[in-house]
């Protein structure tokens, strides 16, 4: 009888361990979905971009510190079917609310206001967009807004978003973009991430097309790294300022006179960047400067009326290339 017991012993060992092991996985896992800090009710803006992936939805909600662990809450959201259920746009979400909590949050979906905000604009052209589409005080945006790094995208805005809030997203969203990656690249051409910046925004405002951008990127940046001023007709525009006859703040046609205007921001008659970016500039120009080429041959870079580009290792034959295409 003895021999016998010793397997049915085994098995309710095995039972009792399996079932230790399944309740501690259960309470762990509890755990995870848990509060990160109950005591914490205050609220931090989450922005959700259109199609981004459930993974890294997850792990930006770990990092902000909103959930415990982002693999409990993908699995979380996979056990509770329709993944595709979660909204793009922006959330108030706490530390003190669970990860099922954050999730219904996430899902239930808000009243928000498409805004498209284009690269290359100023933060006035953007507080003047925001103000017509959400009814802020375009200045009160502007005071909070810090040019160049205000990231140019189409964004879900809640309705009663304040300003100092919607300029926080938008920081928020070009320090994700502008990551550690990307500044190390830059610093490998020898800039620091803020010197990137300003360079990227003058190529925003030089260039059109990807390939442009790395071009003319690759020129000014070589005429940067030799002493050379840089002659960029954006940085006079940007002192320029607002042109009411054209109802612009960008001038169309600089004259000789733009050109000799007195202000640091005058890449013609001062050698090197600007004291700060003059637009805010995309991630395509970002990447731009990170992957130029200062050994290009060329120095001089020209776009005809009709947008083409071309280039010379010269000023006769850039001004040919004028002359040539108007």
């Amino acid at each position: 009888m003895r021999q016998k017991d010793k397997p049915m012993k085994r098995f309710y060992l095995l039972v009792i361990f399996l079932v230790v092991i399944f309740g501690g996985l259960k309470w762990y896992y509890g755990f995870l979905l848990s509060p990160v800090n109950s005591a914490d009710k205050g609220t931090k803006l989450f922005m959700i971009r259109p199609g981004e992936a459930t993974v890294e939805i997850a792990k930006d909600l770990e990092k902000e510190g909103l959930v415990r662990s982002a693999n409990a809450f993908t699995v979380l959201v996979k056990r509770s079917g329709n993944t595709g259920s979660i909204q793009a746009g922006n959330f108030k979400l706490s530390p003190s609310m669970s990860a099922g909590e954050i999730l219904q949050n996430l899902r239930s979906g808000m009243i928000d206001k498409k805004v498209t905000l284009l690269e290359g604009w100023r933060v006035e052209e953007m507080g003047e967009k925001l103000g017509a589409e959400l009814g802020i005080k375009s200045t009160e945006f502007v005071q909070d807004a810090k040019e160049g790094y205000m990231f140019p995208d189409t964004y879900q805005f809640d309705p009663k978003a304040t300003p100092p809030e919607i300029a926080q997203i938008m920081r928020d969203n070009f320090d994700k973009r502008y990551d550690a990656a990307l500044q190390k690249k830059v610093k490998a051409q020898g800039l620091t991430p803020a010197q990137g910046v300003i360079l990227a925004s003058i190529v925003e405002r030089e260039a059109r097309s990807d390939e442009v951008r790395r071009m003319v990127a690759s020129i000014l940046l070589k005429r940067y790294k030799i002493g050379m001023a840089l002659n960029a007709d954006a940085t006079i525009q940007y002192v320029l300022g607002y042109q009411s006859s054209e109802g612009s703040w960008w001038k169309r046609n600089l004259t000789a006179a733009d050109l000799k205007v007195d202000s640091p921001y005058n890449t013609y008659l001062n050698a090197g960047l600007p004291p700060a970016p003059i637009c805010n500039p995309s991630l395509s120009s970002l990447e731009a400067v990170a992957n130029a080429d200062p050994s290009t041959p060329y120095l001089y870079y020209y776009h005809d009326s009709k947008g083409r580009s071309y280039y010379a290792k010269t000023l006769e034959e850039h001004n040919q290339n004028v002359a040539n295409h108007p």
